[in-house]
């Protein structure tokens, strides 16, 4: 069934209650423009090569991808903040305005990136500059979602809140997908040079088209009918932060909304689009636009799972799918990167296994945040991070790399030069096996890699398809927004947003490209007890002000 005739219910609305048309226009205008806001702070996820080379650039490139890693999080980090600003005006002057306020805030500060002069030209202030701008995208973001989704939900009948919600979380996925098909298309159009030069400011200036659309649509919305109720009967929250705190059983549901909730489903849908795609591109060696249209198709596809595990909540209630997701994500997250490594680069997994790499020597201590490398040991295990090449290490007196039972002359080898050194690094590790070469795997392959992260995108909507409904279910409509923005966003901001940056270092520092996956695997064990303990149980239903459980 189609979204208009599942949504045109045959039933004529009570007086003041929203129209079919009422709600049609809510969930378009609402998603249209989730989409272009998370297009806006995905953007800068989706050019991190670009990005670093124009404002953050360093000699070691692992330094200079957890640069851009760190401004990535960054953003992430200030949208509790955003939160608890635009949390307070939402619950105090309403969600239609304050929803526009922070459309109006992303575009305008990704469409800022776009402009700002590289690091080569205006020096230091540049990456400042980059940084004040994803702090205002963080701040509108942490106030986009809770407004977004509180509105819809307010909208809603009970019995279809979560299929109705369920457009606003794959709206997140939407905003992923369109960034990656945007970057594409830019690709494609323009020169590959002029790309790398000033190509890829194209998709931030973009967002200025999408600002208009976005603004255009929400315009003709009207306020959320709970919140008019509240404003007619003077039972709005004095002050919704402090009131988020002290109002009777919030902290626990607060905490569940944290942990059992939040702390699971961000760190599967990053690892299961940013993680993937940077996977592939990175340490698979994958064509970079292979990689982004493999990963881009996925998401889009995928989307169709959060609104199907949001119609499913409405029937069999919000916990099952999301404990079910969290199950299943425990069982299948390493597998599922085992089996897209050995698809996208089976030479590399054969090559690893029958030559691997062993370092000997004193003092190895790698950095990753170092520009350069104290010891001579430690500029080899930099090289082979930055080569992609996993790697052993062993106590030695005297430095040696060995790959199986080949050792690797280190006579000459160009210390000094980190370039020069990653080359002779690489061509001494080809005489074993090892291929540096862009991979283009088979279309079978590509069709098992889009199969295996349709299975992480599946996860992903069995723990985000329905929490829009049942955050909003989880508290009070006077503090509402406040409330379920706040753990949201920390969550979301914390424990996803610094997973590339926490991620990328563990696997620098391990030279494994699969251990980085333990970050999440430990995020989603806790939310999967936390949940499992606080997560409302039963059909769906509206905040029970006289329950004193998490609902």
């Amino acid at each position: 069934m189609s979204e208009q005739g599942a949504i045109a219910a045959d039933r004529q609305p009570a007086p003041g209650e929203p129209s079919a048309r009422d709600i049609r226009l809510v969930i378009a205008a609402s998603s249209i423009g989730t989409v272009f806001e998370w297009y806006d702070f995905f953007i800068y996820g989706t050019l991190a090569s670009l990005i670093g080379k124009a404002f953050f650039p360093a000699d070691n490139e692992t330094l200079q991808l957890l640069l851009v890693w760190a401004g990535f999080a960054v953003g992430f980090g200030f949208r509790p903040l955003g939160a608890i600003l635009f949390g307070y005006l939402g619950d105090r002057l309403g969600r239609k305005y304050t929803f526009l306020v922070t459309v109006t805030l992303m575009g305008v500060a990704t469409a800022g990136v776009g402009l700002i002069p590289s690091a080569a030209t205006i020096g230091l202030a540049a990456p400042a500059i980059v940084i004040a701008f994803r702090i205002l995208q963080g701040l509108a973001l942490g106030g986009e979602y809770g407004g977004a989704t509180t509105y819809v939900a307010e909208h809603a009948p009970v019995e279809k809140r979560g299929y109705y919600t369920s457009f606003i979380q794959a709206s997140v996925v939407g905003g992923f997908a369109l960034s990656v098909a945007v970057v594409l298309a830019c690709r494609y159009l323009i020169p590959a040079d002029d790309f790398a030069a000033w190509g890829w400011r194209v998709p931030f200036l973009l967002s200025l088209l999408l600002l208009a659309v976005s603004l255009w649509m929400r315009l003709k919305l009207s306020e959320s009918p709970v919140f008019k109720a509240m404003k007619e009967a003077g039972t709005m929250a004095k002050n919704p932060f402090v009131e988020s705190f002290t109002y009777p059983g919030n902290k626990k549901r607060l905490f569940v909304a944290l942990f059992g909730i939040t702390a699971g489903l961000t760190t599967i849908w990053y690892t299961a689009f940013f993680s993937s795609l940077s996977f592939l591109k990175g340490p698979m060696r994958v064509d970079a636009t292979v990689a982004e249209i493999t990963v881009g198709i996925a998401g889009f596809l995928s989307m169709g799972f959060y609104l199907v595990w949001g119609r499913i909540s409405d029937r069999i209630g919000r916990k099952k799918p999301i404990i079910w997701g969290n199950i299943l994500a425990l069982i299948l997250l390493f597998p599922a990167f085992w089996a897209m490594g050995e698809l996208a680069n089976p030479a590399l997994s054969h090559s690893a296994s029958a030559a691997p790499v062993v370092v000997s020597g004193p003092d190895c201590r790698y950095d990753p945040f170092a520009s350069e490398q104290a010891t001579r040991c430690g500029r080899l295990l930099q090289d082979l991070t930055t080569s992609g090449v996993p790697y052993a290490l062993e106590t030695s007196d005297t430095l040696g790399v060995a790959a199986g039972s080949m050792a690797l002359p280190l006579d000459g080898y160009p210390w000094d030069d980190a370039a020069a050194r990653r080359t002779a690094l690489q061509t001494a590790l080809q005489d074993a096996g090892y291929d540096f070469s862009p991979q283009n795997p088979p279309l079978a392959n590509l069709i098992a890699i889009g199969a295996v992260l349709l299975v992480l995108g599946m996860l992903s909507g069995m723990t985000y398809g329905s929490v829009a409904a049942l955050l909003a279910e989880m508290f009070p409509p006077q503090i509402r927004y406040s409330s379920m923005s706040i753990p949201y966003h920390i969550g979301a901001g914390y424990f996803g947003g610094f997973l590339p940056l926490i991620a990328g270092y563990i696997i620098a520092k391990t030279g494994n490209a699969y251990a980085g996956l333990w970050y999440t695997w430990v995020f989603v064990a806790i939310a999967l007890v936390v949940g499992w303990w606080g997560i409302p149980s039963g059909p769906p239903t509206d905040f029970d002000d006289s329950s004193e459980s998490p609902a």
